[in-house]
């Protein structure tokens, strides 16, 4: 107790508060860039924290972390292009949401479902730091392959109308993934001698490419609509966050669960707001009694997707906290900012320094509200958006993009990969392929491979894939989750037959 009113003292001061607020609205703008992602964000704050105290200065990240987590959610639903990676699944039923002409409620819905995944995971840091994390550190290589297995069962509930097609993009997106450098060796595979495939493709690259620029050459096919300055959504646009909030409550099972997926993703050590971003949507679709509706602008798949990604900000504190392991890049620069100001991060953080912990705790509950509030009042200035014609909305996005593929690696071969990648993209969406299990494949790829040979290379006795208790059931969760969509599927085709 007297450690948390110690960090509360030190937290709610005038001067935190406004750099939290700065923070906060930072990290929204940021994140609604598409290809300015969270960890580039934090990265920039970083310098500004070295003159700050301890807990102001982290402080100040944690609301840049939080509200990054948010701001994705904006250029996902209007756009149809995620703001980050960790808002992929959003865009999924936010962007046909917001077509049919409800963008303020797409909106509205992912702010609320982002709000209460931050406080869950906030509630489950609290009480459950130290087990969970206890949990997440005895997981190996082994355990994280059967994850990645798990967690690449999404395809199966992304494959789009056709099963075949699906899996073909998702292989496609798996073979992406291994063209450049070996993660392993570092050396050159797929690559034919050319230096605009030296560096393989990167994800954001890709990422960027797949939903952003095959999108914005979607949006000029209507050429004489671009002439005549037509808008991206021209309906009126109505914003009740009231609405949306009794709309969100009323889902209690799908956040709750979306939530703690989010927590326990963000707790394993590299896995980060992608992978549950997609698990929780993916999971959410499987307990729907309506399954069919999501990829229409269900609400569901909305608040799951939200709701995920947001908790996971809690759920990356869990092993840094508790073991010194960041849990996700963004972590890591969070104890970069602890180490100087000379504060080791480890296991005895919470006993050395119970007051920077707790005021960490608080940092991320008041950050929620502060990315809430934010978000409700200034919704209206960003549904502006949609009143803009597509003659000046699509260059400006399309510069965005080639601005974030640069700013990657400063390398000029990445904006011709991300214009090249966007034309396949296009051309594949033309033909009715799935792009989401692509992007999923590049995510997953470079993690799986990785695990799979540290895994061998420690031990050449593969079944201990099958005989380590957490591996077995993660791959027999795997295998219950291809047999229940290939289940689904199989109802579906003959449901329209009838």
């Amino acid at each position: 107790m007297d450690a948390l009113l110690s960090g509360m003292d030190q937290l709610f001061t005038l001067s935190t508060m406004i750099a939290m607020l700065l923070g906060v609205i930072a990290g929204v703008i940021a994140s609604a860039i598409p290809g300015f992602t969270i960890t580039m964000a934090i990265v920039l704050t970083l310098p500004l924290t070295f003159t700050m105290d301890p807990l102001q200065g982290v402080a100040t990240m944690l609301a840049v972390y939080v509200g990054g987590y948010t701001g994705g959610l904006i250029s996902a639903a209007l756009l149809g292009i995620p703001g980050t990676p960790s808002s992929v699944a959003t865009t999924f039923d936010a962007f046909p949401m917001a077509r049919k002409g409800e963008p303020g409620r797409a909106l509205a819905l992912g702010i609320w479902a982002s709000f209460f995944g931050a406080l869950v995971s906030v509630v489950v840091l609290i009480i459950a730091a130290p087990p969970l994390a206890l949990i997440a550190v005895k997981l190996g290589a082994w355990e994280y392959f059967s994850l990645i297995i798990f967690a690449m069962t999404v395809v199966a509930s992304l494959v789009g109308k056709s099963m075949l097609k699906g899996l073909m993009t998702g292989l496609l997106g798996l073979f992406i993934a291994t063209v450049g450098s070996d993660p392993m060796m570092g050396v050159a595979r797929f690559t034919f001698d050319s230096d605009l495939l030296a560096n393989g493709f990167p994800f954001l690259v890709v990422l960027i490419g797949i939903f952003a620029v095959s999108q914005l050459l979607s949006e000029v096919e209507d050429a004489e609509g671009v002439k005549h300055g037509k808008a991206l959504m021209p309906d009126d646009v109505n914003f009740n966050p009231m609405a949306a909030l009794k709309e969100t409550l009323s889902y209690p099972v799908n956040l709750v669960r979306s939530s703690l997926v989010g927590v326990f993703i963000g707790a394993v050590p590299g896995a980060g707001g992608s992978i549950a971003n997609l698990l929780a949507y993916d999971q959410a679709k499987r307990a729907s009694k309506t399954p069919e509706a999501f990829g229409t602008g269900t609400p569901e798949g909305v608040i799951a997707s939200e709701s995920g990604n947001s908790a996971t900000s809690g759920g990356g504190l869990i092993p840094m906290i508790a073991l010194g392991i960041p849990g996700s890049a963004v972590d890591a620069v969070l104890m970069a900012s602890l180490m100087v100001h000379g504060i080791g991060v480890g296991p005895r953080l919470i006993m050395d320094h119970g007051d920077l912990v707790y005021g960490m705790f608080m940092a991320m509950l008041v950050a929620a509200l502060m990315v809430l509030v934010v978000c409700l009042f200034s919704m209206r200035w960003f549904l502006r958006v949609t009143e803009v014609p597509k003659s000046i909305i699509v260059p400006v996005v399309l510069v965005c993009c080639v601005i974030g593929a640069f700013a990657l690696n400063n390398r000029v071969t990445d904006i011709y990969l991300l214009l090249g990648v966007g034309v396949f993209g296009y051309v594949l969406s033309k033909l009715d392929y799935p792009l989401a299990p692509l992007v999923l494949g590049v995510i997953l790829g470079p993690i799986a491979e990785t695990n799979l040979r540290r895994a061998l290379m420690s031990d050449e006795n593969w079944t201990l894939f099958f005989t380590r208790p957490i591996s077995l059931g993660l791959l027999l969760l795997a295998a219950l989750s291809i047999v229940l969509a290939v289940r689904h599927h199989r109802r579906a085709k003959r449901l329209q037959a009838a």
